[in-house]
């Protein structure tokens, strides 16, 4: 990874531009262009370096939201993360080396559809879903300087 590259993926894992041009400011900031720092960013994603560009809301704040835990066996573990991963109301989704063995936060825009959502996933996927819903939150900033 060149320094650019670095500098973008360091600087603005937190206080991206909520502007209308926020590529236009970034490449500003940097010095570079619009268009290299979306080419950057593409190639990070096709590699798989970042998953995705997103805010990332504190709980309660926009709609609702809640932990969701899967007990699914290992050999189907990979194909229903996928499945999880499609949905657009799951903002991540992780592996836990425990019964519980498949972890991701739903968020949807009220109580009804995220219900439906989980009602869904279930269907689809054939595994029961654990809902653990906020009940005291913690803040965890996972920012942290990615290169020193």
């Amino acid at each position: 990874m060149n320094d650019l590259e670095k500098r973008l993926l360091n600087e603005y894992q937190k206080g991206f531009p909520l502007t209308p041009s926020p590529y236009a400011d970034i490449a500003t900031k940097l010095g570079t262009s619009e268009a290299l720092v979306l080419q950057i960013l593409s190639r990070l994603q096709e590699l798989g370096v970042i998953s995705r560009i997103g805010p990332v809301f504190k709980p309660k704040r926009v709609g609702v939201s809640t932990l969701v835990a899967m007990a699914v066996p290992e050999e189907q573990l990979e194909a229903v993360a996928e499945q999880i991963n499609n949905y657009t109301e799951v903002n991540h989704n992780y592996e836990r080396e425990d019964r519980y063995n498949l972890w991701f936060v739903v968020t949807a825009s009220d109580k009804t559809h995220l219900q439906t959502v989980l009602a869904e996933m279930e269907h689809q996927t054939g595994y029961n879903l654990l809902n653990l819903p906020l009940e005291k939150q913690f803040h965890i900033d996972l920012g942290f300087p990615l290169w020193c």
